[in-house]
Formats: structure tokens, sequence, C-alpha cells
């Protein structure tokens, strides 16, 4: 197939042993060649003292005042370069800073003790964080770090320490850190940040997830890095291959400048590519589509050559909104806004998916032992059918200003479908008969939860297509929550019996003259691709920024191959077999 690409994913490396270089884990891809900016956050040394009640409420007052205003500058900061999905952080954020029973808290103690603000503060902090990282919600113990931030930033300002502003650099840096915040992420001056290493985290974590947004290279979970980097030194961050070189050699930036400007290069080449079809050496066509959180990610899904959108979260719309669900006014403008603006291309609309770790300020969710297993996404709509009729409302009226696909999540019966698709249809029967248009309107589901994809055949019978989730059906069918490090070495998207799933998925739709798509993150995967191909995928949804390398590695293999490649790995043992099979390929 050719030499294999340096924009490639991340496969099986050997790296001459060096005793200035450090492996971590590639999160985001890119060189970058600089000095260290090493990000510590200060130490406050905080002591419980006797103090004036009603000074102490006036400066806890002024401090929390300049905390909201902080997070509020850092958002706006971030807002001309993230999208509203990874903003939504920081919304989180200023509702801890300004929440009356956090402050209600620190004032109780203040008075009731007589202690100083900061005291309090920190005490009251660092109780929620217990009480979060002690629940068994995943949602609960995520908002763990939330408040440590906010804690952290109103512990500084009532200690009148300046904490580091990563919007103020002046000269072109790597941040070294042990983990960035959201707050340190979203006010990286993209001018002068070439990119960033941290000692912790992981693929999936939320600064990793960021860097991709800002298309900045990262580093991430790389060992050792705080201890051997100093401020100022020089060095070289290979984000492709996850390697760290710390005080290279003269041939050391030589080498990697050259990797450089051939990695940016390609990315330059890469967009001849935006308006080429996604085809094989042999013909075979698919689509690449994006994933969406937001009206507002359309424009980078089109500048990368996005053949159409193959998943709009429509949650973030439920997540954003302050004091109730969204009207269906508001949904409709955002539907139409996506759908109007692929031009006739496909978009596929994902009902809400909310629950497990996605919660709403404005709607109490009952306790549940295991909320990832219980009642999230179509279950939580059925469970409450005018909040799904609304929205189905609002996508059925949106649905006449261009190609519409409307996809159910977390379906495990075929009752489950007919009951959704009996309301949906009730919605469409009462806008026609209001004279209201209506567009022609494909209605699928997401193959997230193995059942589903055991009954694909029987499914496909009564939907219009399929879109596998891979994101929750590789860890419901491995049994191992994708956010424990811990169990991390179970989420193996190669593993034959994912492939199997996968495979029973297409095969199940094709048998029934229906599409199959694929909306997780093994969509975009380097490894995952050729296999995907040649198990038959129509429909490939990624984030916008895998479009182009995705489309270039697809039209660089031959379908007939890919086939014959596929059928050998879901007959193979383990993934580490899977991976060398396909590398074995793509690289001859």
């Amino acid at each position: 197939m050719g030499e294999r690409s340096c924009m490639g994913s991340i496969g099986i490396s050997v790296l001459k042993e060096e005793t200035n270089m450090l492996k971590g884990i590639a999160a985001s891809q890119g060189i970058a060649i600089a000095k260290v900016y090493k990000l510590e956050q200060p130490v406050i040394s905080i002591e419980k003292k006797e103090a004036v009640v009603e000074e102490e409420l006036q400066r806890l007052d002024a401090a929390l005042a300049k905390t909201v205003a902080d997070i509020e500058r850092i958002r706006e900061i971030a807002s001309k370069q993230l999208a509203e999905e990874e903003l939504a952080i920081f919304d989180a954020h200023l509702m801890m800073a300004n929440d009356p029973e956090f402050k209600g808290q620190i004032e109780e103690m203040i008075r009731g003790e007589g202690v100083n603000a900061d005291y309090a503060a920190d005490f009251v902090g660092r109780m929620t964080v217990q009480m979060f990282e002690s629940m068994d919600n995943e949602y609960f113990k995520e908002r763990a770090a939330d408040v440590k931030d906010v804690t952290f930033r109103l512990n500084c300002n009532l200690a009148g320490v300046i904490i580091p502003d990563l919007a103020t650099l002046d000269e072109p840096v790597v941040v070294v850190a042990e983990d960035l915040t959201p707050s340190d992420t979203g006010s990286l001056n993209k001018e002068f940040a070439r990119g960033f290493v941290t000692e912790i985290g992981g693929r999936t974590s939320h600064s990793a997830i960021m860097a991709r947004s800002l298309e900045l290279p990262a580093v991430v979970g790389c060992s050792g890095i705080l201890e051997t980097a100093k401020a100022n030194d020089m060095i070289i961050m290979d984000a492709i291959e996850g390697v760290v070189i710390l005080n290279p050699t003269a041939e050391q930036i030589e080498e990697y400048e050259a990797k450089q400007a051939a990695f940016l290069e390609e990315k330059k080449a890469l967009l001849t590519l935006k308006d080429a079809e996604s085809k094989s050496l042999d013909g075979h066509k698919v689509l690449l589509v994006g994933n969406i959180g937001s009206p507002d990610d359309l424009e980078g899904v089109i500048a990368n050559g996005g053949e159409g959108v193959g998943l709009f979260r429509t949650e973030f719309l439920y997540m954003q909104s302050e004091n109730d669900f969204p009207s269906e006014e508001v949904q409709f403008e955002a539907y139409k806004k996506v759908v109007e603006g692929m031009n006739g291309k496909p978009v596929v609309i994902r009902t809400l998916d909310i629950g497990g770790d996605k919660k709403l300020n404005y709607y109490s969710f009952d306790a549940e032992m295991n909320p990832f297993l219980g009642v999230r996404a179509i279950r939580f709509c059925l469970n409450n059918h005018e909040v799904f009729r609304t929205q189905l409302r609002a996508l059925l009226r949106a649905s006449a200003f261009g190609k519409l696909c409307i996809m159910f999540p977390m379906i495990a019966t075929m009752q489950e479908f007919r009951d959704a698709k009996k309301i949906y249809n009730e919605e469409r029967r009462a806008l026609i008969d209001k004279g209201i248009t209506v567009g022609d309107v494909e209605v699928g589901i997401m193959i997230e939860i193995p059942a589903a994809a055991v009954m694909a055949d029987r499914l496909a019978k009564e939907v219009d297509f399929f879109s596998i989730g891979t994101n929750d059906l590789i860890q419901y069918s491995m049994a191992a929550d994708r956010m424990s490090e811990k169990v991390s070495y179970l989420y193996q998207p190669l593993n034959p019996a994912i492939l199997r799933l996968v495979k029973m998925a297409i095969d199940g739709a094709h048998a029934n003259g229906k599409w199959c798509g694929m909306c997780g993150e093994m969509a975009g995967d380097e490894l995952a691709a050729p296999l995907l191909l040649g198990l038959g995928l129509d429909e490939f949804s990624m984030s916008a920024s895998s479009v182009l390398k995705t489309r270039k590695l697809i039209n660089g293999l031959s379908y007939a191959e890919m086939k014959e490649v596929a059928e050998k790995a879901i007959n193979l043992d383990t993934m580490e077999e899977v991976v060398e099979l396909v590398q074995s390929t793509i690289n001859k």
C-alpha cells in the first residue's frame, strides 16, 4: 500500500533508547519544537485563624466576585476558538462559583466558628470534593474536578495570589504541566502555545479532547516530564508517535524540523481532497461525514470536506438551556440551520441522549445504582413523552429544509423502536394535518447495545438505517467502564469480538437493503478504517479534523483486499493479532 503517512494514527513503534527521551500518549497530532513553559500552580498555605466575621464575609464576597469574573473572562477568550460543546465546562464552573448553597456553607462556617474565609472556603471545597468522589455516579465523580478548579481559584483570590495565565504567553512555547484544567486549556494563546505535554491523562481526558478541537499538538500521560523538564529547556514534542525529547541535540532538532515540515506539507496537501469522492482504488464508494455538538460545528465539517453530518448530538441544546427544556422553536431553528447548511447532503440527528454522565440543571434524575445502564437516552424519552414529542415536532419541521435522518439512541429491543416510531408517526401525521410541510425522513437507530447488534437482521426489517455507536458498544460488550484507567486495557475497538458485532450490524442492514454507518471514535481511526471498509460499512462519521486523512487512506486501499483482511481479522484471537495484521497490510 506504500509507505505509511506520518499523519497516521498511533501504532506500535520501537524507540531508540535516549536518556533525554520520554514516551507518552499522542492525544492530538502534530510536532512542536520550542522552549518549555512549565505551568506550576501556586502553593497556598491555609491556616485556621480567628477572625472578624463581617470582614471575612466581605473578603469572601469580593473573592467570589473576582472568581466569577475570571471564569467569565476565560470563557470569553475560549469562545473564540472552542465550540459550544467544549465551552459547557466553563458554564459548569460558573454555576459552581455562583451556587448560593456553596457560598452559604462557607458563610455559615465563618459565622458559626468565627474563622477566616480562606480556611472556611478550603474546608467546604474539600468536603464537597470528597462527597462527589465517593458517589457511584460517574457524572458526579467528574464534577469533583470542577469543584477543585473553582475552589483553587477562589482560594488564590482570597490569598491575593496570581494564577498563571496562559492567555498572556508572548513567545513560542510548549506548555508542560501535571495536567491542564479546562480554564488552562481554554485560555491558551494559540499564537504562542505550540502544544502541551502533561504528566497524567489519556486520549479521552478533557485536555486531550480540547487539544484536538484547538488542533494543538498534545502528548499526555508522559510520566516523568515534570521532574525532568526545566523552564526554558528546549523541547521537541512528537505528538504523532507520542515522543518527547528534552534538550535535543542539533541533529535531533534538524531531524524533527524535517518531520514537522513534512507533517505540515501533508496537512496542506490533504486540502486538495476536500472536494474528492471517498472511493477505494477499485471504485467502492463510502461517505465520510462529521460528528457535531452544535450548529456552530458545521463550519468545520464543511471546511474539511465532510459529505454530511453523521451525528448531531442534540443533548447539548438541552444541557445549555438554563431553566427548562428547550422549546420547540429553539430546537427547530438549531436543526434547520444544520439541515439547511448541508445543502442537501444527509444529516443524521440523534434524539435526546441524556442520563448516565449527562445531567440537566433543571431536571432531577432518580438515583440509580448504575445510571449508565438506567433510564437514559430512548428510555428517558419513552418515560417523558412531552419532551420527546416536542423534539420530534421540531425535527420534522426542520426536515422540509434538507435531507434529514432521525436516529433513536440506545435501542435494546424491537418493542422500544416500535414505541418510539409510533410517537414519531403520530407527530408526523398531526403536522401534516395542520398543513405543515414535512420532508422525507429516514428513521434509524444507534447500535450501541450488544443485544441490538445480535438482533440486527430483525431490527433492519423495520428501521431505515443503523449507525454503530462504538464508544458504548465496546464498554458494554467488554463490561469495562471506558473512563476507568484500571480497566482501560479492555477498551479494545479491534478486538475480534467487537469486529464480529460490527459485522452483524452491517450484514443485518445490507440483508434488508438498508445502509449502516458508524459514529463512534472507531470510525476515524487509521487502523480500524481498513477493516470497516472491508466489512462493508457505508458511512464513517468522525471529528471534522479526521475526515481528510481518512479519505486519503481509503482512497489508497483496495476494497477487495480489505474484505479479505477483515475476514481474517474476525477469525483471530486477540486485538494484538488484528493490529499486526492491519499494520502489515497498510505498510506494504
